[in-house]
């Protein structure tokens, strides 16, 4: 599913336009990653939680050259599924 498939379905659900849910999921979105960045993780229950990760510094290589390169460090969200919603899906 796209966002743009989202958004219709969000708005078909909640009797929204497609305009208001495009602006509800956009600032759902937003919220969300300024809470992650700010304090490392959300929780929704029902659906899961997202933690913010730091990935250490590494070894690698390129694939085409096969020369070794350095990895930068970076930090990314992992995401947990909940119980929930682990149970409903089997």
């Amino acid at each position: 599913m796209t966002k743009a498939e989202l958004v219709a379905r969000l708005a078909e659900d909640t009797e929204m336009t497609q305009i208001q849910a495009a602006k509800a999921l956009n600032g759902l979105i937003a919220v969300m990653a300024e809470e992650i960045k700010d304090t490392g993780g959300i929780s929704i229950t029902g659906l899961g939680s997202f933690t913010l990760v730091q990935r250490a510094a590494r070894q690698g290589f390129n694939p085409k050259t096969k020369q070794p390169i350095q990895i930068a460090a970076s930090k990314s969200v992992r995401f947990r599924v909940s119980k929930t919603l682990k149970d409903s899906l089997n």
